[in-house]
């Protein structure tokens, strides 16, 4: 599991910090589209990042001050979360990364990105940076099957990511994968299928999240339609457990559920007692 993962790198505990850099996606600014995936909600996934017109010494400053109760003389991550990370030019992503990763209290950079936004030059630049500190890429994957993937509006082929975790790995750069449990069509047997794909494609670390219909996204009209089923805490928790059992040692799972945020959530509405979905996830999987 990720904490004891982070204490075994980095001696202490480590806290995310989530930085929004201010970037767009290819799915929003016409390049493929401009509604987003389905389940996108306006803040690009980022609704738990810091503020745009803030610097990035400016976000983590105010990320350490929200977490100051919990961590005394522990570190922090610079998450850059908020829409497609790699998706601007290379010299304003070196500027951005590199106020982050030279900062004293930051022990590593994690960037959330579309494995079709890393051209060579972006490539060549987190290759640089891997090598003052560990740089992690997230890639949205979601899920392999390909039927799923046009109705989320996904934008790109699986080949595409295949391609970019072979570059990333070739450059000794940590992967970390997203997939979502319960996408509309999908049995457990195909969430399973994705989960196993991610663990033999190369990737390092996963992240499991549950589907949440958020207010403002196309998936929300979808779901006051009636044509989207949600899973039940139950349902959730057997597909887990299944998942997890097949995920491989080598493979760090970086999460187990996920956060929506309660001002946009829909449902499923269970999922917004964070407190009690952890302790039931501890429970069941014996954690």
């Amino acid at each position: 599991m990720l904490n004891e993962y982070l204490k075994s790198v980095f001696g202490c505990k480590v806290y995310k910090i989530s930085i929004n850099a201010g970037f767009t996606c290819p799915n929003r600014d016409g390049t493929l589209g401009t509604g987003g995936c389905i389940f996108c909600s306006k803040g690009g996934s980022g609704e738990f990042a810091g503020d745009p017109g803030m610097t990035v010494t400016e976000q983590i400053s105010e990320g350490k001050d929200r977490v100051a109760a919990k961590i005394k003389d522990g570190k922090y991550i610079a998450y850059f979360q908020a829409f497609t990370n790699t998706y601007a030019g290379i010299d304003t992503l070196r500027r951005v990364y590199t106020e982050a990763i030279m900062h004293p209290d930051i022990v590593a950079l994690s960037i959330a990105t579309r494995p079709d936004c890393l051209p060579e030059e972006v490539l060549n630049l987190i290759s640089e940076l891997n090598n003052i500190k560990p740089v992690w890429i997230e890639l949205g994957l979601q899920t392999i099957h390909e039927e799923t993937a046009k109705y989320i509006r996904r934008g790109y082929d699986l080949s595409v990511y295949d391609k970019a975790v072979k570059e990333l790995r070739n450059r000794n750069i940590e992967v970390i994968v997203h997939v979502i449990l319960g996408l509309p069509g999908e049995s457990t047997e195909d969430m399973v299928e994705s989960v196993r794909y991610v663990c033999d494609s190369g990737a390092t670390g996963i992240k499991l999240q549950l589907l949440h219909i958020l207010r403002g996204t196309d998936l929300e009209q979808e779901y006051l339609a009636g044509k989207i089923h949600v899973l039940s805490e139950d349902e959730y928790m057997d597909i887990l457990k299944k998942c997890v059992s097949i995920i491989p040692d080598n493979v760090i799972i970086h999460r187990l559920t996920g956060d929506g945020d309660k001002k946009l959530l829909i449902a499923p509405l269970w999922s917004a007692d964070k407190k009690h979905v952890l302790n039931r996830i501890n429970k069941e999987l014996g954690l």
